[in-house]
């Protein structure tokens, strides 16, 4: 367990952050190993039916994700104010919403599964490789779920480390799994499925064992399962928050995603390999965000207001180094890489998916303080805010979707996000201005 109320702000944020960023890199491997895979030994049909599946299992995980980071964040302010009482009763509480969100999030995905593709102009190429492949992948919820779970709750408690190892060996196991299944003995897409929800198991009971045995002054004891209605609705509302804003932003990316299912097979597979990359340089910044969470939440309760705004400006310079760094990255390597992601050279895929990452990539110089903004605003327990912003987002996309896709077609799609951004930081920067930390909401 590490507090993060004492040490140079930076240094500690930058510390905490980085197996942060090393754990969601290697989350995103995963993905991206499947998708090399796909690629290379089954073909472009079947590799666009992993993105065009992605932004559906990516909302329900994510919710899954948001959530419990939310509930996480009552943990990390109990333990900034050393009440181990409080941080059981929590954690309690926590395990059975989680488990009752996995198995309702499982069963309604596998019911409305076909529906939702067919919604999103699946190209009939595409579908069959989609509906074989998401449906294992949503069979296997309850694995990620357990892994969410069990790395936010040792992240409240400032272990940011065990996560990366447990998701460090799952990774390994992946790559030897898909070559396996998908090479080895010819199961196609679905093999790539089976892989990655296996190292989705494994990286979440590993995780699980080590925080049964490590840390069981955490840990719930008999009576600590009578969670009053109070911290109930404490979590409820701060897991809710999260996990809507993940949902209300990735159902946003799903209309997206419709309106580029209709743009053609092509740039299916474009997107998709953009998003990838894109995912993998976002990291950085939405990790340092992701710790500013922890940071802030940990800081409320030890009643370090004054270091909370320090640790806040700290993390803005931090994302601003990060993205001018991702920017040569981004224009240097940029190119390379999605050829290799897609195992061709085809200009009519490639020039369109280097394009999006051009044009995103210059605008992390907003999302990265935007990311700042949300996360601490979320860890001084504020929750309406940061789901306005992600309302904002959806709203930007639907009317990309209207108007500059049909006009533009994939530019527009290029600029729908950074435009948002730039909406949502604007409105986050002004909230903050509102509600700088001033007592912590979770003792009010």
């Amino acid at each position: 367990m590490k507090e993060l109320t004492k040490g140079y702000p930076a240094k500690v944020i930058l510390a905490f952050a980085f197996p942060l960023m090393c754990s969601f890199i290697f989350q995103q491997l995963y993905n991206m190993i499947d998708a090399k895979i796909v690629s290379e030994y089954v073909g472009t049909d079947a590799f666009a039916a992993i993105g065009a599946t992605a932004v559906v299992s990516n909302t329900i995980i994510g919710f899954i994700n948001g959530l419990t980071q939310g509930f996480a964040i009552p943990v990390a302010n109990s333990f900034g104010a050393q009440d181990f009482t409080k941080i059981r009763r929590f954690v309690a509480g926590a395990v059975i919403l989680t488990g009752s969100a996995a198995f309702i999030l499982t069963a309604a995905g596998e019911i409305l599964i076909v529906d939702i593709l067919k919604a999103l102009n699946t190209t009939d190429e595409v579908m069959p490789y989609a509906i074989s492949y998401v449906r294992i992948i949503l069979g296997g919820i309850i694995f990620s779920a357990v892994y969410n779970f069990c790395a936010n709750m040792l992240r409240a408690i400032g272990d940011s480390k065990t996560p990366l190892f447990c998701l460090m060996a799952a990774v390994f196991l992946n790559i030897i799994l898909d070559l396996l299944f998908v090479k080895g003995f010819g199961w196609g897409i679905n093999g790539a499925a089976y892989a990655t929800i296996i190292s989705q198991a494994v990286s979440g009971f590993s995780c699980l064992f080590y925080m049964l045995f490590k840390y069981k002054v955490i840990l719930p004891q008999k009576k600590d399962w009578q969670v009053s209605k109070e911290d109930y609705a404490n979590l409820f509302t701060t897991g809710i928050a999260m996990g809507l804003m993940s949902c209300i932003v990735n159902i946003g990316t799903i209309i997206l995603q419709g309106a580029i299912n209709g743009l053609g097979t092509a740039i299916m597979a474009a997107h998709t390999a953009a998003r990838k990359l894109f995912d993998i340089l976002t990291i950085f910044l939405y990790s340092i965000g992701l710790a500013m969470t922890t940071y802030t939440s940990q800081n409320m309760g030890a009643g370090e207001i004054k270091r909370v705004k320090k640790g806040i400006w700290h993390a803005h310079i931090i994302v601003t180094v990060m993205t001018t760094i991702l920017l040569a990255v981004c224009y240097i390597f940029g190119r390379p890489i999605i050829e290799w992601l897609t195992s061709t050279d085809d200009a009519d895929i490639v020039d369109p998916a280097v394009m999006y990452m051009r044009i995103s990539v210059l605008f992390f110089y907003v999302l990265g303080p935007l990311f700042i903004m949300r996360c601490s605003l979320q860890g001084m327990g504020h929750k309406i805010m940061p789901v306005v912003s992600s309302v904002t987002e959806m709203l930007i996309k639907i009317m990309s979707v209207l108007f500059l896709v049909p006009k533009f077609a994939y530019t527009g799609v290029a600029f729908t996000e950074p435009i948002s951004w730039v909406v949502m930081a604007i409105i986050l920067w002004l909230a903050y201005f509102k509600v700088r930390p001033k007592e912590n909401l979770y003792n009010t």
